[in-house]
């Protein structure tokens, strides 16, 4: 019989798990897996999990937002021979899910699963000791992704982050940053940077217009200098959801390899949850480092 082993994070989103659960065991166990189903107890738990289970199964399926997702990727890539992942979103923005063109239906998400084909993904580590599977940011509207609170996620969906970044924009911190890769280096005061491997960000398609290949091996980033002026500030917003003309404030390029460095801390934030605080930072493409069950057409 194959096996799987089931996570489930049942806040995510607005908790739509809970009266589908019974038709998804039943949807799994008919296709012959034997289901061990764990649901998450804290942070860090999926990883736990997968980490001291995931090795004896033929098959990872895990159900909530984007941060479970990461979770059980960052427990998959401490094994050597990771099994196949299958994903059920049900977080606030799911943005990773669009890129892979997985419904957003709960029972369609089930069977693209039990239907779908390996899929080869890149993931990212961050500084050799954690990993993300969609994005590594830092600087504005960072910090509104774990900080806004799981209730007003379930209410709001993604429109929260824009709600509550919109408060900080008349605050804006600057880092300045010693960024490089390949043979370039650049050094500014920036207020958001970030490296992505997706085509949606926080629920916006715009934020990322460069082409995206998600098992390419290489990261889309996107760095922000410092504004002079409100006209200028005006003009990035304009520039990042509007897709107006290219502005002189806005850097974008693509990598494999990542190296930013700083005299202070900056807080970081992978697949939407607090990465730490760090001074120096490396960021590597993991390229195919795991396969994923989808139906849908290439990215």
């Amino acid at each position: 019989m194959k096996t799987m082993l089931f996570i489930i994070n049942p806040r995510a989103g607005r908790e739509q798990i809970r009266s589908k659960l019974l038709e998804i065991l039943d949807l799994f166990s008919a296709a012959g897996f034997q289901v061990q189903v764990h649901i998450t107890q804290e942070p860090k738990d999926a990883t736990r999990v997968v980490r001291e289970y995931g090795k004896d199964m033929n098959l990872v399926v895990c159900s909530g937002g984007d941060g479970t997702l990461n979770e059980v990727i960052s427990g998959l890539a401490e094994i050597e021979k990771p099994p196949l992942l299958g994903y059920i979103p049900a977080g606030s923005t799911n943005d990773y899910a669009s890129s892979l063109q997985i419904p957003k239906s709960m029972m369609e998400a089930a069977q693209n699963i039990l239907s779908g084909q390996p899929y080869p993904i890149d993931i990212g580590s961050f500084c050799g000791e954690q990993y993300f599977i969609y994005i590594a940011a830092f600087g504005a509207f960072t910090e509104v992704s774990y900080q806004t609170p799981q209730d007003k996620k379930n209410l709001l969906g993604h429109q929260a982050y824009v709600l509550e970044g919109v408060k900080s924009l008349a605050a804006l911190k600057t880092y300045p940053m010693r960024v490089q890769w390949e043979d370039e280096v650049l050094e500014e005061e920036f207020v958001f940077g970030m490296v992505t491997n997706t085509i949606s960000v926080g629920g916006f398609k715009g934020l990322v217009t460069q082409s995206v290949a998600l098992n390419d091996g290489e990261f889309e980033v996107l760095l922000i200098r410092k504004p002079r002026t409100p006209k200028d500030l005006s003009n990035i917003i304009s520039y990042m959801f509007l897709k107006e003309e290219p502005n002189d404030y806005v850097y974008k390029f693509k990598t494999r390899e990542l190296r930013m460095s700083s005299q202070a801390p900056v807080d970081w934030v992978l697949d939407g949850e607090f990465g730490g605080s760090h001074s120096e930072v490396v960021i590597r493409n993991l390229q195919g480092r795991m396969e994923i069950l989808r139906t849908g057409q290439d990215s």
